[in-house]
């Protein structure tokens, strides 16, 4: 647990001091309209060299869908144990948690979409576009190692097919909007170390409600096991 909080606290750092950064070295009028970009000679090299990739776009546009189903499954299963149980009280915890991330996710990304730290390098509409940090890269982490972390819980057997596609879908997302060329180097990096210390504060969330989340499974395994008894 202290490691686990230490590593939380530790990325949660590492990203503010690293977006201070960004507003603050090296900044140059390099993107689109001349709108100013931090750190530029490295994003300038590693834009230069991405250029814009079309299908590589694609792919992270398509992956992100897939992790906004992930995310719609999760809500749909929170909302049939809303209405079965007919108290918020009596959803799964983990559930609950897992709407507190979510909701994180939302409020962090209209905020930084307001501040407009930075601006895509290339043009997607008429106007610039606010990049930083990359909300793909954002949900990549999150969104699919989060079921990751969920389906973890309580099994001790080895890995399913579920766990190893969603592994899959995070990887080829962020590499995918890396290679698109549509973010800055910094943006991507950013969103690794944002997401990932989301990602350290929702497993300790969940680690401190395992003793809970342990009995209500056999509560519930126990009531199944008298329904059927009773039948």
């Amino acid at each position: 647990m202290k490691n686990k909080t230490i590593r939380a606290c530790l990325l949660s750092a590492a990203f503010a001091i690293f977006t201070v950064l960004v507003m603050t070295a090296d900044v140059q009028p390099i993107g689109p309209n001349e709108s100013v970009v931090g750190l530029a000679s490295l994003n300038g090299a590693v834009a230069s060299a991405l250029g814009f990739r079309y299908g590589w776009y694609m792919i992270s546009e398509i992956t992100g869908y897939l992790a906004l189903a992930v995310m719609g499954l999760y809500a749909l299963a929170g909302l049939l144990q809303l209405l079965k149980r007919k108290s918020l009280s009596k959803v799964d915890r983990d559930i609950l948690v897992l709407g507190g991330l979510y909701a994180a996710v939302a409020f962090f990304y209209v905020l930084f979409d307001k501040l407009a730290i930075n601006y895509r390098p290339v043009l997607l509409s008429q106007e610039p576009e606010p990049s930083y940090p990359s909300s793909h890269t954002l949900l990549a982490v999150t969104v699919f190692l989060s079921a990751v972390l969920l389906e973890r819980r309580g099994r001790n057997s080895r890995a399913g097919l579920f766990e190893y596609c969603l592994w899959v879908c995070a990887i080829l997302l962020v590499v995918s909007r890396f290679m698109s060329g549509v973010h800055w180097a910094t943006d991507i990096l950013a969103g690794l170390l944002f997401s990932g210390a989301l990602l350290c504060w929702f497993e300790l969330a969940l680690d401190q409600l395992a003793p809970v989340s342990k009995k209500t499974a056999a509560k519930g395994r126990a009531e199944r096991h008298s329904e059927k008894t009773t039948r």
